[in-house]
């Protein structure tokens, strides 16, 4: 079996537009039935959360279904799943909380391959703990992490090694669980940044090395927010400042005021809708989701292909700065001697949405000396060998 493209596509109103979207690292079209479940809970009838009336209930549901669906997702306990506004708050959220037990004299190591939602909390985190930071280097050669400079940085005083498992904008997933092992070999933690990775792949936390991992569901068809998944054992161990009456309860003591349950359930709703793409004969939503997501990989990597081998037989004019053969279907490309933003505007003007910038990757660009703006390319389950045609057709005409 197959993913079949023209039941997928009949599920995103925006698609009628039109459009071909290649944005997909910065985020999905939605698909109707996560909007449904949105409206849905809005219009409920919907309370705070309680026990006794229908409202109260209904927003207990959609919290239980939340944490069940990204438990399934993830591969964590269901109370081990931690909603946020945004990955980049979970980020800043627990890069407080774990830098409580930072003491002057202890290190973090951070990657040049990470957008910067994984770098700066850490290094402000750091800044005010008086820890040292210390750094992953880019292989400029491959596009892939330096695990020699890895090697080099890593030291019985490492506390956290903060990493990501796919570049937003270089695609490259470098060897996570190598680097995850390493540090905990030396006692430090690992805190994933799955954003990118989980938009394109099954997560396993565990089986990952991570002892915290981010992702964001509006990468991969859901609504805008963040979840964060641990060890609920290991979230046990962590006091984050709260209000007195807000509960202790873990993960509930680190979600700060009244939860979007509206945004849960349409959350929950996108969990659901990957699980149904290709679920095979699965009769649990992790072995439907298992399913489903190994053939949207095979579609990704048969489009990638396409579009790099177009890209290619455009010749130099254009620069492929993806290199890493371990990687998702995103491609940062630049132009040579025309500026990537009139790329992007050429585009649009022929309904196909390219997006040109940095994309908040300020170590990557800085480390490789990529030039600001860059073209990016980025494909999403419901593009087809008719959009990679569209983005290379249109890309000719400006060259």
């Amino acid at each position: 079996m197959a993913i079949d493209l023209t039941a997928l596509r009949a599920y995103f109103p925006s698609l009628d537009t039109g459009l071909a979207f290649f944005d997909g690292p910065g985020g999905t079209q939605t698909p109707r039935p996560v909007a449904d479940a949105i409206a849905a809970t809005l219009t409920g009838p919907l309370s705070n959360r309680g026990t006794v009336s229908p409202s109260e209930l209904n927003a207990e549901r959609a919290v239980a279904d939340f944490r069940a669906a990204y438990a399934d997702l993830l591969h964590v306990p269901a109370n081990g799943v931690v909603h946020g506004r945004s990955a980049t708050q979970l980020t800043y959220d627990f890069s407080r909380h774990l830098a409580k037990g930072w003491n002057p004299g202890d290190e973090i190591i951070l990657s040049r391959l990470d957008h910067d939602a994984n770098v700066r909390p850490w290094i402000q985190a750091a800044e005010r703990a008086g820890v040292t930071v210390r750094w992953i280097d880019i292989d400029a050669e491959t596009t892939e992490l330096d695990l020699d400079t890895y090697e080099r940085a890593l030291s019985p005083r490492t506390r956290l090694v903060a990493v990501t498992a796919a570049s937003n904008v270089l695609g490259t997933k470098p060897p996570l669980r190598r680097i995850a092992d390493r540090a905990h070999e030396a006692g430090a933690l690992v805190y994933v940044d799955g954003v990118h990775y989980a938009a394109h792949h099954l997560v396993d936390v565990s089986a990952l090395g991570a002892d915290l991992f981010v992702c964001s569901p509006y990468k991969f068809l859901g609504p805008h927010c963040g979840v964060l998944a641990a060890a609920p054992a290991f979230l046990e161990t962590l006091r984050p400042d709260k209000l007195v009456p807000s509960t202790d309860t873990v993960p509930e003591r680190f979600e700060f005021g009244t939860l979007p349950y509206e945004v849960l359930a349409g959350a929950t709703a996108a969990v659901d809708f990957l699980a149904e793409l290709d679920p095979g004969t699965g009769t649990s939503r992790r072995e439907r989701l298992t399913h489903s997501l190994h053939a949207l990989h095979e579609h990704e990597l048969t489009l990638r292909a396409r579009l790099q081998e177009g890209l290619e037989s455009l010749g130099d004019a254009i620069t492929v700065h993806s290199k890493a053969p371990d990687r998702t279907p995103t491609l940062l490309m630049s132009i040579e001697g025309r500026d990537a933003r009139e790329a992007q505007a050429h585009l649009a003007a022929r309904n196909v949405v390219a997006p040109a910038g940095s994309f908040y990757a300020y170590e990557p660009f800085t480390a490789l000396k990529l030039e600001d703006p860059a073209l990016r390319a980025g494909l999403a389950p419901y593009n087809t060998t008719d959009d990679v045609d569209r983005f290379l057709d249109g890309l000719a005409s400006f060259l």
